[in-house]
């Protein structure tokens, strides 16, 4: 994966923020949204592609743009900056290929701890009975 790509592809609109703020609320075009069209990236390949679509899915549109959006911090070049950290780390997760898993037979010692427990719990339970 090639940042430096990926980033000039990168589309980005701003938009006043929600919440209190006073002044600089009503004013200002904090809030940042971030714009990826994922199917037309030439920056990814296409096993990528398929990984990034299927793990986050619910940020993708349907004409299959990725949207990330910010409005934590009071300034646009803030919320510009935290936005594409933010995307950046969602796809560097999203490619990670999660390992296989070996299957392993318990071991012996393991079967025995096992089987001792539940002799444990049937004496408690035997003992309820009694009384």
């Amino acid at each position: 994966m090639d940042k430096e790509k990926i980033i000039k592809e990168l589309g980005f609109k701003t938009s006043r923020s929600s919440g209190s703020g006073g002044q600089n609320v009503n004013k200002v075009s904090t809030k940042v949204e971030l714009r990826f069209n994922l199917f037309d990236s030439e920056a990814l390949n296409e096993e990528g592609k398929e990984r990034i679509s299927e793990k986050l899915k619910n940020k993708i549109s349907q004409e299959g743009i990725l949207i990330v959006t910010s409005d934590s911090e009071r300034t646009q070049l803030g919320n510009k900056k935290k936005v594409i950290e933010l995307f950046i780390s969602l796809i560097e997760k999203s490619l990670i290929k999660p390992k296989k898993r070996t299957k392993t037979k318990p071991t012996k010692a393991s079967k025995e701890k096992r089987l001792k427990e539940k002799k444990i719990q049937s004496e408690k339970k035997k003992l309820r009975n009694m009384e």
